[in-house]
């Protein structure tokens, strides 16, 4: 029988990112220990000391790494005992492995969520700032991906400003349910010494400890928080992607990617894929089978820590970089985009998109506006059969379809159906105005919700 591998059980090549959230951790329990007299202030300095070194060594690459001591809390501490002998051996008094990880895991996602809070801001402040500088582009709004009403290009891109903000609040959850200080817990039913858990909650910025010791080593709930946030921000930005992808092409012609963010043709030379918003929503499939993977893994798991929540994190890390690069092409990407207005606009004009505003106008002259619907259904199909836009169309032609027409039916137009459209949230002019007014106040406000 072949034997089995001894790297199975490694996780030293991906858990190794843990390295300053296991130090950190280490260094407030040490302090802690000490404070509460369960080891010497001298052996404590001995400790912090000989952490600070690791970490240097870290960070300098010159640490020497053991895959045979399988992770990065047995690669620390057996270090420690190579720099400072006997006192190493007390800083995992009153500690398991099974709550240090729970805790190095839980600081890391903080970590990361502030830098997707961060990438998600520079996200919405670039479409924002594109908004703010096409209020009065008009282009086709589509559903079915077929033209349906005249559109702001600002009230278009304000749509992605709504989602991107859910995603913040989202994220913004995820923090806050990541912000629990588990150590303390010990392999999983607490420890028998005079610990001080609010101490090294404060000493690591957590706002609160954990309340039960066996959910505590074996809680994952906010990675699936992380991944579900990520997956439907992901999925925001691959609806972005695509609509990119869209407008890009000579078929739409709307807007054009910079050369820094397509890629040539290996043997057309007259084409510039937009490869980067291709590969955000070909990734997109990636982070969504990461949260799958960490869903199916949790679903079988009996109380409470089983060697299985170690695959947690590679696809917790993958996910987190994946995100974090894609928000950042986009802060790049989305500055650069050259909007081909006048483009929009005949898009707009030359088409059937008034069709519900003339229906509208009918209804302003008594009819009901399901009479009013057929008539002008009937008034779209000839025109298109006689290969003409309804603006194209003389009185006459109109009045065919009902009486009811007059001159002022020319007075229906893209501007007038976007200016029409006031309501709250509407894609007026004067409504986008203030949907970006609100959108900046919400920029300045939002950070406030983070603890």
């Amino acid at each position: 029988m072949r034997k089995v591998s001894s790297k199975y059980t490694v996780s030293i090549h991906y858990d190794r990112r843990l390295y300053e959230q296991d130090i950190k951790g280490s260094i407030a329990h040490a302090r802690m220990l000490s404070k509460q007299n369960i080891i010497t202030n001298n052996d404590m300095d001995i400790i912090v000391q000989g952490l600070e070194t690791i970490q240097g060594e870290i960070e300098n690459q010159t640490f020497p790494w053991l895959d045979s001591l399988e992770d990065i809390h047995m690669n620390i501490e057996k270090r420690l005992f190579d720099l400072i002998g006997e006192s190493a051996g007390r800083l995992h008094t009153a500690r398991s492995r099974n709550d240090q990880v729970a805790l190095d895991i839980r600081m890391y996602t903080k970590d990361a969520t502030k830098d997707i809070l961060l990438g998600i801001d520079e996200v919405r402040s670039a479409v924002m700032e594109i908004a703010e500088r096409n209020i009065e582009t008009i282009l086709p709004g589509y559903t079915h991906l077929q033209r349906a009403q005249p559109v702001s290009l600002a009230h278009h891109l304000m749509a992605y400003f709504q989602m991107f903000s859910r995603d913040f609040q989202r994220f913004t959850q995820v923090y806050r349910n990541a912000d629990v200080m588990p150590l303390g817990s010990g392999a999983l039913a607490g420890l028998p010494y005079d610990l001080d858990r609010e101490f090294v909650a404060e000493q690591l910025g957590f706002t609160s400890i954990s309340l039960n010791s066996m959910d505590a080593v074996s809680d994952r709930d906010f990675l699936l928080d992380f991944q579900s946030a990520t997956s439907i921000c992901m999925m925001h930005l691959s609806r972005l992607s695509e609509e990119l992808i869209i407008w890009s092409s000579d078929e739409f012609g709307f807007v054009r990617i910079s050369e820094e963010y397509t890629t040539s043709s290996s043997i057309m030379p007259q084409k510039h894929n937009p490869d980067f918003a291709e590969l955000a929503r070909g990734k997109t499939s990636r982070v969504f089978g990461n949260l799958i993977s960490l869903l199916t893994m949790l679903k079988g798991l009996p109380m409470t820590y089983n060697r299985d929540l170690q695959e947690d994190k590679e696809g917790f890390f993958d996910s987190y970089d994946t995100l974090s690069e894609t928000l950042e092409v986009f802060s790049g990407m989305l500055p650069n985009l050259v909007i081909d207005s006048e483009r929009m606009l005949s898009a707009a004009r030359n088409s059937y998109l008034l069709a519900t505003d003339v229906a509208d106008y009918l209804v302003a002259k008594g009819l009901p506006f399901r009479e009013a619907y057929i008539n002008v259904s009937e008034l779209t199909n000839y025109a298109i059969d006689n290969n003409k836009f309804l603006h194209e169309l003389k009185l006459e032609e109109f009045k065919r379809f009902s009486t009811h027409f007059e001159d002022d039916v020319f007075e229906v137009t893209v501007e007038s159906s976007v200016a029409a459209r006031n309501t709250k949230g509407g894609t007026a002019f004067e409504q986008v105005r203030q949907s970006i007014s609100e959108a900046k106040n919400k920029l300045l406000n939002d950070w406030k919700q983070i603890p």
